[in-house]
């Protein structure tokens, strides 16, 4: 009987030795029957990799609506019910058969040995010939390493050669191949020791924790990846639908979170009719996540490379929800803003929310054609915006000023224009001078905190809470908000100072986070513990969650009061503008006016039933600015800062920064 269940996958019924159990549809029949408490004998198998069929040592006769057969149940999925015998006098005789004739080949051999033990086979001459090979450490062909190069690298530079009895292992045309990144994945999984490491780069105290560490991570990227976030077939983008989906999606100015359009713009598409690696595709040789994607051929439309064709690195997540922002819903165009950002060294995130900010002023009359130099540049003006990147490259034109960011054009607007400050403050999507990355971060207090708060203004680098707080749930209270501000800065922090990638981090988990509380899990502890053994295993001492945040906050909060000390990190330069953490315009509160009325009603106490939207405004404004203001209080307190976002004498004392003059500084500052 199979059962499909709301919250599950289907789950089919299969009788094994007589014993009835369940199996998730897809599951392949050996893993149902090691589930089970049974045993049966392999030697191709292995948990991380792909299931080859090699050795047939697997194979169990199967019975479905009456017809029976033989097969191996290494790489035969559950899709319907099934009688299963693993052990028959037929199967056990089969698989004598075979593990006599292994260990007629390699008679030395440990886990061949093993092997023969388990199958009642124990004569080494019955079938040795010209080709047995009396190594202990000899390959058995059992494909570990071509389908570890393939599964854990993407690689494919190990392979068979030969037929019969003259097949083998080897590398293309017998030679050592220069793609070879030596990452080792092959000698690890490889039963026998055939495959030797000979070079330990750099030196490490101990590769073996190391390797075991780094493995795990491979495996995973193997066999979750895909059912996860999808980064070696999509790479970031396929964050595009989630936010869209969630309401977070960045859409004219971060007024909206999602678009009736993004469907043109989400990993799907970009899969289908653009990415085109076939290959790893990373930001170095042997990272088995291989997030990285390209466009190949892409023929340019404008600028001095019109009608060339071109590689474009990306684009990435950031890169299209910055076209969202602007209103772009083609790919074509964003695509060609990402490969001219990426020529002309120009940010696409910060590019893209800036000239965002100038389509919202332009709609709004604060600047018109006069300003833009004649140019149109309403959302959605695509062409408008990308002669703009062009002009700021050139050094010309409406251009120039675009290039100069939000921060500048603010106050230009304001002296030569007469503009609304309040307004522009409120829609100028900038902390410290940095333009916000592309998140919707209006309905997460930790977003916006950890936005506001970063030392470089407000980029995922070092905060990226949008998952944990709107999608995952994990921080509700403001306890867990406060805490999660402490931790996952300066764990970010420690990611850059140590120069390793935090995306293998949190955008696979492993399959059982789930057992951690949600708190606990939100930081992925067991890959925590990995990074811990990198460290460990490269420099021999010993790491664990104190040791790493200690490690940080000297250099965290060394850095923050280099700001301090240079005019800027307190608390008024990590306000961030209203649209960060709540509506500003009519048309903007009336896109989530249910969401905001229940709010107000329920949160605020106040029944928005006969307000105008301006009066609803104000009050929502009001409040927001209060949490807003709660949660940064907390955060200051977790951090060990004062009331206005300066670290405390003791704090700093506490962390060891014996630096005189800044304890002076601090001295004088706190008096």
């Amino acid at each position: 009987m199979a059962t499909q269940t709301k919250a599950g996958p289907k789950k089919i019924d299969i009788n094994i030795n007589g014993e009835t159990v369940t199996a998730v549809e897809g599951t392949f029949l050996l893993q149902a029957v090691l589930d089970a408490g049974y045993t049966v004998p392999t030697l191709c198998h292995h948990k991380d990799l792909t299931p080859d069929g090699t050795c047939r040592l697997c194979i169990c006769e199967i019975e479905i609506k009456g017809k029976k057969r033989t097969v191996t149940s290494c790489n035969y999925p559950v899709r319907e019910p099934v009688s299963v015998i693993t052990n028959s006098e037929k199967i056990k005789k089969h698989r004598k058969k075979l593990a006599e004739m292994y260990l007629g080949r390699w008679p030395n051999v440990e886990v061949i040995q093993n092997i023969a033990k388990l199958c009642g086979a124990s004569d080494k001459e019955k079938y040795k010939s010209e080709i047995t090979d009396c190594n202990p450490k000899a390959c058995i062909l059992c494909g570990h390493c071509v389908r570890a190069c393939n599964s854990f690298m993407l690689q494919n530079i190990l392979g068979y050669a030969g037929r019969g009895i003259k097949r083998h292992m080897t590398m293309p045309f017998g030679d050592v191949d220069p793609y070879c990144v030596g990452c080792t994945s092959c000698a690890y999984v490889c039963p026998t020791g055939a495959i030797q490491i000979t070079d330990d780069l750099n030196n490490p105290v101990n590769p073996e924790l190391i390797r075991n560490h780094g493995m795990k991570v491979n495996a995973e990227m193997a066999t979750l990846d895909a059912q996860q976030c999808r980064m070696r077939e999509v790479g970031t983008a396929n964050i595009v639908e989630v936010m869209d989906a969630y309401d977070l999606l960045p859409v004219h100015n971060f007024k909206f979170g999602k678009h009736p359009e993004t469907y043109k713009i989400d990993s799907k598409v970009m899969k289908k009719e653009y990415f085109t690696q076939g290959a790893a595709d990373a930001c170095w040789l042997g990272c088995s996540m291989a997030c990285a994607k390209a466009v190949d051929g892409f023929e340019l439309k404008t600028g001095p490379y019109k009608g060339e064709k071109v590689v474009v690195d990306g684009p990435e997540y950031e890169t299209a929800a910055g076209g969202s922002n602007m209103g772009f819903f083609d790919l074509d165009y964003i695509v060609e803003y990402n490969f001219y950002c990426d020529t002309y060294g120009v940010d696409t995130i910060s590019f893209a929310t800036t000239m965002a900010f100038v389509m919202e002023a332009f709609e709004a009359g604060v600047i018109n054609k006069e300003h833009t130099g004649g140019k149109d540049l309403k959302f959605g003006a695509m062409e408008e915006a990308l002669e703009c990147l062009h002009e700021m490259a050139r050094g010309e034109g409406f251009g120039v000023d675009v290039g100069q960011g939000v921060r500048w054009l603010k106050n230009k607007w304001i002296k030569e224009y007469g503009a609304d400050p309040c307004f522009l403050q409120d829609i100028g999507m900038e902390v410290k001078g940095l333009e916000f990355s592309e998140y919707v971060s209006k309905e997460s207090l930790a977003q916006q905190a950890g936005y506001s708060m970063a030392i470089k203004g407000p980029q995922h680098d070092e905060a990226w809470l949008i998952f944990i707080d709107m999608v995952n749930n994990q921080i509700p209270s403001f306890e867990d908000k406060a805490e999660a501000l402490y931790y996952f800065p300066l764990f970010r922090t420690w990611f850059g100072l140590l120069g390793l990638c935090k995306i293998v981090w949190n955008d696979v988990a492993p399959a059982d986070n789930s057992k951690y509380p949600p708190q606990e899990a939100a930081k992925i502890p067991e890959h925590v513990e990995n990074y811990w053994k990198f460290f460990e295993g490269m420099t021999g001492k010993a790491l664990n969650e104190e040791k790493m945040l200690l490690q940080s906050e000297r250099v965290f909060n060394l850095q923050r009061i280099m700001s301090y000390y240079l005019g800027y990190g307190t608390r008024e330069d990590d306000i961030p503008p209203l649209r960060a953490i709540g509506p500003v315009t009519e048309e903007e509160y009336l896109s989530r006016e249910e969401r905001y009325d229940k709010q107000m009603k329920e949160e605020i106490g106040i029944d928005p039933e006969g307000k105008t939207v301006q009066e609803k405004l104000a009050i929502t404004r009001d409040y927001r600015y209060k949490q807003y203001n709660k949660v940064l209080d907390a955060a200051y307190q977790r951090r060990g800062w004062d009331n206005n976002g300066v670290p405390t004498l003791e704090k700093i004392k506490e962390i060891g920064i014996d630096i005189p003059e800044v304890l002076t500084m601090l001295e004088n500052g706190h008096s």
